[in-house]
């Protein structure tokens, strides 16, 4: 996998409200469905380039997820966007029953997830999304770990027909791919390889468990592969396995509840495959807390999400490990 060689950042969301309007000009069945949050979300660039396609509920997500639902169900691509605290927390009945259970072709991307959502604490800090979506059936979860997968990535799940769930970070975050970088729903990327233990991760902890794996190049002499695990599901469970095979040790990096989450889907389709030992790193099944913009870097490191914690995981899965 080609990375970037240049040190830049870029915000996830403005790229999704950038590449909306790009779909719009080419699907004229693409439609967006936002909740009061379309300035936020940047997909008021889509309403303003198509304003006879965008729907503003307003602070209403039940009507957000039914709206887009009977869109799909009139031949429409029907894109949602809000926070996740709101979607899903707000709207799973019309999720399970209105979008997966009819498996209409609804496009979920939200944003503001995990710790990294600014001063508006536990509230707003959705922690349980993935395995909240995981548990529903058709649905797929795709979380881009910078601004060119998100590009990528949404102009794949546009061209596939169901219900996706998509999560997007808040913060501006580095940029890993090139350009020309390619992405297939259902697969991982091996971003580094390795042959002494492996780190899979997913959004914002990608760029983390790259640094994890120079600390431990670095202090260790270890060997890590890292992979961004950017497809939660379907998860690739061929690559899990490879990777329990070829490295005998994993660990897990994501900004989410560590029950249920990338760490817990990592596990189940090792312990089918190739068991090995696994350390999960992410949020430790408790609520965040309230943190400035300047603070979230402190943030992350009190809830143990950080390359040094990584690289800690890695040591200790490797100490449990028959190789």
């Amino acid at each position: 996998m080609q990375l970037s060689s240049e040190k830049k950042t870029a915000d996830m969301r403005g790229v999704y409200g950038d590449t909306l309007v790009e779909l719009g000009r080419i699907y004229k069945e693409v439609v967006c469905v936002g909740a009061d949050t379309t300035d936020s979300l940047k997909t008021k660039k889509f309403g303003d380039k198509y304003p006879d396609r965008m729907f503003n509920v307003g602070i209403a997500e039940a009507n957000l997820v039914s709206i887009a639902a009977g869109l799909a169900i009139a031949g429409k691509i029907a894109f949602a966007s809000t926070y996740a605290a709101f979607l899903p927390g707000r709207c799973l009945d019309q999720i399970r029953n209105a979008i997966c259970y009819p498996n209409l072709d609804v496009k979920l991307v939200v944003s503001h997830a995990g710790l990294t959502v600014g001063p508006d604490g536990a509230s707003h800090q959705q922690i349980e999304d993935f395995s909240t979506m995981r548990s529903i059936p058709n649905i797929r979860i795709i979380v881009p770990a910078d601004a060119v997968s998100v590009k990528h990535l949404i102009n794949s799940i546009v061209q596939m027909h169901g219900p996706f769930y998509v999560r997007l970070a808040r913060p501006s975050s580095d940029i890993l791919y090139a350009e020309e970088s390619l992405f297939e729903i259902g697969k991982g990327n091996i971003l580094r390889d390795g042959s002494d233990a492996t780190i899979i991760s997913c959004g914002l902890m990608v760029t983390r468990s790259l640094e994890a794996a120079d600390i431990l190049k670095r202090n260790e002499g270890i060997s890590c592969r890292v992979v961004d695990m950017f497809s939660i599901k379907p998860i690739d469970t061929d690559l899990v396995e490879k990777c329990g095979r070829e490295t005998g040790a994993i660990a897990t990096a994501e900004e989410h509840n560590v029950i249920g989450g990338l760490g817990g889907a990592v596990a189940e389709a090792s312990a089918e495959s190739y068991p090995v030992p696994i350390k999960r790193i992410g949020i430790r099944d408790t609520f965040g807390e309230s943190a400035r913009d300047e603070e979230i870097e402190a943030l992350l490191e009190k809830y143990g999400l950080t390359s040094t914690e990584i690289a800690r995981a890695v040591m200790d899965a490797r100490g449990r490990s028959k190789r």
